[in-house]
Formats: C-alpha cells, sequence, structure tokens
C-alpha cells in the first residue's frame, strides 16, 4: 500500500475529534500537524495525539511533509483556506460546504484544476452501510424506476445546544445550508444530479437566544432563512420533495424515503454513516430490514479524506475521489438554487452537474478502502 498520506489540519473546533479518531484508525492517512487561530486550542484537540504539530497556518501550508490540508474551519473561511492550501500544491479535503457561496466553490475547482491538485469534501457518510445499501437496493432494481422520494430535517434550532451558534443565523448558514449537504448529497447519490429546483423559505423570528455555555441568555441576530422547502427534478425525472426547519419542535417523518414502481425504500439518516434501511415491496406485506450490503462498516467522518488519499494512484487519468469536488460543487450549486428559487417564487435551471460516485462494497475498515476502478 505504500506510505500514508500525511494530513495537516486547519481548524480545531468540535467536529476535528472525530476527524481524529477516524485518521488514527485509517493506515492510508497519517495526521502530523494542526492549526487554528486559537494555538492553545489546537494544542489541546491534539494532546490525545503526541507527535503531532501545533503550527501557524502559514507554517502548515509551508510545511513540506503536509501532503493534504483537512480543512475544518467555519464555512465563511472554507474557500479561502482551500485556496491557501492550493497555491501551496496541497490538495485539500473540506467540511462541507464546499465554499459559502458557488461563487467561491468555483474559484476553489479552478485553481485545484490549473494547479493539478485534488479536491475533496465533506460529507462522506453517504459512503457508510446506510446510505449505500439503499443505493444498492435502487441499483439492484428492488423498488422499481425510483419516481420520488422525501427528505425531512426538523428541529427547533442548534442555538439551544451550541454555545456559539452565531455563524448558523450568518450568511452560509441556515438549515439548508448546515444540513442540506447530508440530505441532498444522498439523495444525488441515490437518484443523481439534480435538473431544475422550485421553493419557498421563511423565518420565525429575527433574534435567537443562546440557550447553552458562558453566552447563555446572549441574543445573536438571524439574518437567514430558517425554514425552507423545495422539490427538486433530478435528471433521471425522480421528484424529490426537501424540508430543512430550525423552526419546528419535532417531526414522526422518515430522514428520507425513496419510492419506485415496485417499492418503497426508508432511508436511515444521512448525518450517521449506518442505520436501518427498510424496504415496502409491491407484493408484500409491511416492511422488511434490509441487511447491510454495501459501504464502509463502522465508518467515521474522514473516511472521504482517505478516499481522496486512496485515489493518489489514479489521479493522473482524472480519478474523482467519492467525496470529491465535483458532487460538493453540484451539491452547493443546488442549494443555492433553491434559495433562489424560494426568492423568485421562479423555477431554477441548475448550470452544474456530476457524477454519480462509484458504489462501495461492503467491507469493513480494517480491510482497508475500497479501490476505485
Amino acid at each position: 500500500m505504500g506510505e500514508p498520506v500525511n494530513v495537516g489540519v486547519v481548524g480545531c473546533g468540535a467536529i476535528s475529534a472525530q476527524y481524529f479518531r477516524t485518521i488514527e484508525r485509517l493506515p492510508q492517512v497519517r495526521l502530523v500537524a494542526v492549526a487554528d487561530l486559537d494555538l492553545d486550542r489546537a494544542r489541546e484537540a491534539v494532546r490525545p495525539y503526541p507527535g503531532t504539530d501545533v503550527l501557524s497556518v502559514a507554517e502548515l501550508m509551508a510545511d513540506p511533509r503536509v501532503d493534504v490540508v483537512l480543512n475544518l474551519t467555519v464555512p465563511a473561511a472554507h474557500a479561502e483556506v482551500a485556496l491557501q492550501a492550493i497555491a501551496a500544491g496541497k490538495d485539500v479535503y473540506c467540511e462541507k460546504p464546499l465554499a459559502a457561496n458557488v461563487a467561491d466553490a468555483a474559484r476553489v475547482l479552478q485553481a485545484a484544476g490549473e494547479a493539478g491538485v485534488r479536491v475533496g469534501c465533506a460529507p462522506d457518510t453517504v459512503l457508510g452501510t446506510g446510505t449505500q445499501t439503499a443505493r444498492k437496493a435502487i441499483d439492484d432494481g428492488l423498488i422499481g424506476r425510483p419516481v420520488a422520494a422525501t427528505a425531512t430535517m426538523m428541529t427547533p434550532g442548534h442555538e439551544r445546544w451550541h454555545p456559539n451558534p452565531d455563524f448558523y443565523y450568518a450568511p452560509g448558514g441556515g438549515p439548508l445550508l448546515d444540513m442540506g449537504p447530508y440530505y441532498v448529497t444522498c439523495l444525488v447519490t441515490l437518484l443523481g444530479p439534480v435538473a431544475t429546483v422550485v421553493g419557498a423559505a421563511g423565518r420565525t423570528r429575527a433574534k435567537r437566544t443562546i440557550g447553552s455555555g458562558p453566552r447563555q441568555g446572549e441574543e445573536i441576530p438571524v439574518s437567514v432563512d430558517t425554514h425552507v422547502t423545495g422539490v427538486l427534478v433530478h435528471a433521471s425525472g425522480a421528484l424529490s420533495t426537501l424540508v430543512m426547519s430550525f423552526d419546528g419542535v419535532a417531526t414522526r417523518s422518515p430522514n428520507i424515503e425513496v419510492h419506485g414502481e415496485k417499492g418503497s425504500l426508508v432511508v436511515p439518516d444521512p448525518n450517521h454513516f449506518d442505520g436501518a434501511v427498510l424496504a415496502s415491496v409491491l407484493g408484500e406485506e409491511g416492511w422488511r430490514e434490509l441487511p447491510a450490503a454495501a459501504g464502509y462498516v463502522e465508518a467515521g467522518r474522514g473516511v472521504g479524506l482517505a478516499d481522496l488519499a486512496s485515489t493518489g494512484l489514479h489521479a493522473a487519468r482524472g480519478a474523482e475521489p467519492r467525496a470529491g469536488g465535483s458532487l460538493a460543487f453540484h451539491v452547493l450549486d443546488v442549494m443555492e438554487s433553491l434559495l433562489d428559487a424560494a426568492r423568485s417564487g421562479t423555477a431554477v435551471t441548475i448550470a452544474s452537474t456530476c457524477e454519480r460516485p462509484p458504489p462501495v462494497a461492503l467491507r469493513s475498515l480494517a480491510g482497508g478502502l475500497d479501490g476505485l476502478p
């Protein structure tokens, strides 16, 4: 398999711990350095991982050991950090979304293409057994031709538990850009790219109150829509109805359902890697749980980063990581276009497209990553 790919991380917030745990158990990648605007936070984050250097962002970008930069900064900084990594000749893997807007994301992909480096982007949850088992069922024809899907995320808002929730309610935030990447990426993985969207959106109040931490009781402004709904018209003709909200209390709707001419599937939460896939097939009674039939078993955040590393030998022939930049760009384009459609009250044609990533065969991470064809 050769030497592991060396990873440098920029941004040591709450999500970084999940990535570090995954990197530690994947032989394809090795954590060598981290950087954060708060160096004390960076030191604390890597305390369980002795030998990891704590550097400034500039030092990390210049470090010749670093092969790929894992960008875990806030969404507003994604493009800036990615462009720095690309300018330094390094591959980059971003937390979702790829950038705060399509224009910045396009700059990232153009710069990467000109520099000959690769771009990957979360979410990589779609590489787990949940989404991949559902995809295999669809591809194997279990439910016949897919005709429709529903995707629902309903929560009263992250300010109830997050001590610094400001960015969720600032431009680049909101329920669609925060949680939508999981759902739209899953829908594209299952049903293919989106051609057209229509939508509507709104917000219930102008301020939110922080519910925990040292800022508890402080009010923060809301400058984005906090309830977004729309219909995604896939290029295949399938229609996906999407509801993303920070304004509801709870829902009993499945996270995702997919309906075909011969049956229906309940797909588990796309914010997780695993979960039960349920099928109801024409002529059968009730629902039955499908055994895990595809995807990485017991996967964690960072599997997409390792997948990017594993495509290195294929880079000369243009291999795209499964959690790749083109997919992330298309998902961001779909979400931004949905918000545009909500504001204009008209259908919006999606300018971009992408290929469905190659499926993942059922396998344990201990057995290594599933090689791309």
